[in-house]
């Protein structure tokens, strides 16, 4: 799956308006280490003014934000739902987030794709950016 062509996909104009309209963005898979790719992104979101909320299964605080556990545990609105995860979870997350009815955006980050979640997220309203990243983006646009 890792190999995968995106079939789904928002073009440069509507990555602009997703910047443009998000405020919070949740990166699941944000690791604590200052080394990894989602942190370094998370870091660059938030020094953007975007409010990043990591969701991770261990510690307690990442770049000064709460960590949840899953997105369900958030208690307020998510923009961007930013993953870091395999291919194969994408659709798990997906899920959570039609669950919630409140994320605008499912983006997957450089090498992820799951075309039939980013066809569902679509058939659920959602804006579906794959196999780019946010932050390289974010600085093009």
């Amino acid at each position: 799956m890792e190999c995968e062509f995106p079939t789904v996909n928002a073009d440069p104009k509507e990555m602009k308006k997703i910047f443009d309209n998000a405020k919070t963005i949740a990166i699941i898979g944000c690791s604590p280490d200052e080394s990894k790719a989602s942190n370094m992104v998370a870091r660059y979101l938030k020094n953007a003014g975007f409010t990043i909320i990591p969701v991770y299964p261990k510690e307690e605080v990442i770049l000064g934000e709460k960590v949840y556990r899953s997105l369900s545990e958030i208690p307020f609105k998510v923009d961007i739902v930013d993953i870091f995860r395999k291919p194969a979870e994408i659709a798990k997350i997906v899920d959570e987030c039609i669950a919630r009815g409140d994320v605008h955006c499912i983006w997957t980050q450089l090498g992820l794709v799951n075309n039939e979640a980013a066809k569902k997220a679509k058939e659920h309203g959602m804006q579906v950016v794959q196999n780019r990243c946010t932050k390289i983006e974010h600085q093009r646009l």
